[in-house]
């Protein structure tokens, strides 16, 4: 018995041992077969065969509707074993035509002992099957074996980036270098995410080069994700046209148009003037290459006014009809301010300052605030500080501290100069009165779509109150005096609807002198004025002969507001202008009718 129990025992660990193995076994089966079988693949792959990465296409920038404004093409690289190269010279003198190069081009790129050499980079599919097929006529002629036959040359994919529509909107777009890396725009600020992710694939090795049909996909190359701006192409179109006729006409600088919802702070239209050609970079100079509307600063001038007055507005020293006395010059400190055309000594409502664009009544409501409160009106509206656009480069402006201001500073900055801002930051201060006195930070970008066509919408925008309901109403009110006859824009207002808005006619720093030479003029508003759906700004720097922001911008803000409000189905509201007086003589004999119609 003793020996037929141990016996027994020997047979029960010799099978405990021999479960325990292959439970071993098949746990590490799956872990090869299962878990780790991607990597053992390619280790095998990598040990056989020679691998490459696989290009992935970038996602597409498109317009609100879909329509695209960058996208990847699919595209040839033709590249050469220059070992395989036996006489250069007569190689290159035949493939030379064919793609278009000059001989020295195709010699250079062929000569040497490299396996792999670029000949020519992003070609059209069309190129290479032409340069195979003559290749291949051509081989007919020799035997097999035949040194005067013409080998190695191979096809790699690729993509190339084109932009359908050009120059439309190429300065908020931007374009990729010839890496294919974005270089700049939102083409270089959301590379990252456009670019997507490279696969590999392997290939047989025939001495040393890739053997044509031999590639294999190893990983899959994933699609970059793609972005919907919240531009719409047709409202750019109207938008780049018309700057582009205007600083054309004013033998101008440059322009720039920012149309913009103020309620959700979406960029509607960025054109700008003179713009470049993204398919075409290689004659563009880098400054043609900047987006101005966030990366050039320049003094708002009198469109800054509307700061000043909203801030002595809100902290309640003035109302609409406060009357003040307007000399045409005005002294303070060591320097004497004007108003830009001459007059006699008059009595205005802050009304009337806006409609007549006033630097010394500007000036004089300006003084009712301390400077520091001044300072920081200007601050919540968004001078000094960036947007929040998310657009590449943008700058912050320029606000000099209360602390560094002169005798001179506080007047000079109530009537807008003496700081600094970009178009952006402009549209997004008058944005901030149409929308009731919260300020939206602008955006360009609609939302993003994943490689698998899977739409996330964009983050809703930060918002700030920086003045009243009441505050913003009454300014909307006065700053439709200034598209009336008797204001500085006239050729702003549109038939039908309601409009208000602020000229500005600043003199410009000239940064080859650091001095003030030559003007930036402007116009920026919103329509209807009592509803307001749109805000359009308008700026033009440095135009020859007349500069009124009035004369200048008014006809373009004209143009584009009406586009787009029969474009967007926006119908006027059917309520009528409420009526400002502009001076004293208007307020009393207001003032008297009202109280006739009362009695």
């Amino acid at each position: 018995m003793g020996n037929f129990a141990l016996a027994h025992s020997r047979i029960r660990l010799l099978v405990l041992v021999i479960t325990v193995f292959m439970l071993l076994f098949g746990v590490r089966l799956v872990q090869v077969q299962a878990l780790q079988a991607e990597d053992y693949r390619l280790r095998a792959v990598n040990e056989m065969e020679n691998t490459r990465s696989l290009l992935a296409p970038r996602g597409e920038i498109t317009d609100v509707n879909g329509v695209a404004f960058a996208r990847s093409v699919a595209a040839t690289s033709i590249v050469v074993d220059q070992t395989q190269i036996t006489n250069p010279s007569r190689v290159a003198s035949f493939v030379a035509p064919i793609l278009g190069l000059t001989v020295e081009e195709v010699k250079s790129s062929i000569s040497g002992d490299r396996k792999w050499s670029m000949v020519f980079q992003n070609a059209k599919p069309a190129t290479w099957q032409k340069l195979n097929s003559e290749i291949s006529t051509y081989n007919e002629k020799f035997p097999a074996m035949s040194p005067d036959r013409i080998i190695g040359f191979y096809p790699e994919n690729s993509y190339i980036r084109e932009y359908p529509s050009g120059s439309l909107v190429a300065s908020l777009v931007g374009f990729v270098n010839r890496s294919g890396v974005g270089a700049t725009g939102l083409e270089s600020s959301m590379n990252s995410i456009i670019s997507g992710v490279e696969g590999k694939y392997s290939y047989a090795n025939g001495y040393g080069a890739e053997i044509p049909g031999s590639q294999s996909e190893i990983i899959p190359a994933q699609a970059g994700t793609s972005v919907r701006l919240t531009i719409d192409r047709d409202i750019q179109w109207v938008a780049s046209r018309a700057i582009s006729d205007a600083v054309k006409s004013s033998r101008a600088i440059s322009g720039t148009v920012i149309v913009m919802d103020p309620a959700t702070g979406e960029i509607l239209a960025h054109a700008t003037a003179p713009t470049f050609n993204p398919n075409h970079t290689s004659k563009v100079s880098l400054v043609a290459m900047r987006n101005p509307s966030v990366q050039d600063v320049y003094e708002p001038g009198s469109t800054g006014k509307i700061m000043t007055v909203a801030a002595a507005l809100e902290e309640k020293k003035i109302t609409s009809d406060t009357v003040f006395t307007i000399p045409y010059k005005l002294k303070r400190s060591n320097e004497v301010f004007r108003d830009h055309e001459k007059h006699p000594t008059q009595r205005l409502t802050v009304s009337g300052v806006l409609a007549v664009s006033s630097n010394t009544g500007t000036i004089k409501i300006g003084e009712l605030l301390p400077n520091q409160v001044l300072y920081d009106y200007l601050s919540k509206f968004g001078v000094g500080v960036k947007t929040g656009s998310g657009l590449p480069g943008e700058s912050r402006g320029i606000l000099p501290e209360v602390a560094d201001w002169s005798g001179t500073t506080a007047p000079t900055v109530a009537f807008g100069q003496g700081y600094s801002l970009t178009s952006m930051q402009a549209t997004s201060i008058f944005a901030t009165i149409a929308n009731n006195g919260v300020r939206v930070s602008p955006t360009v970008i609609a939302g993003t779509s994943d490689s698998s066509g899977n739409y996330t919408p964009a983050q809703g925008r930060t918002s700030e109150r920086v003045v009243s309901i009441e505050t913003a109403k009454a300014m909307r009110i006065m700053m439709e005096s200034v598209v009336s006859s008797a204001g500085t824009a006239p050729s702003a207002a549109i038939n039908g609807y309601r409009v208000a808005g602020k000229t500005g006619t600043a003199m410009r720093i000239d940064d080859t002198c650091g001095c003030y030479r030559g003007y930036t003029a402007s116009f920026i508003g919103f329509a209807p004025a009592d509803k307001p759906a749109y805000v359009i700004s308008v700026t033009i720097q440095d135009p020859k002969g007349m500069h009124w922001g009035g004369a200048l911008g008014g006809p373009v803000f004209k143009q584009v507001m009406s586009f787009v409000l029969q474009s967007r189905h926006i119908a006027p509201t059917g309520t009528t202008v409420i009526p400002v007086a502009l001076t004293e003589r208007e307020l009393v004999a207001k003032r008297v009718a009202s109280a006739k119609t009362t009695k």
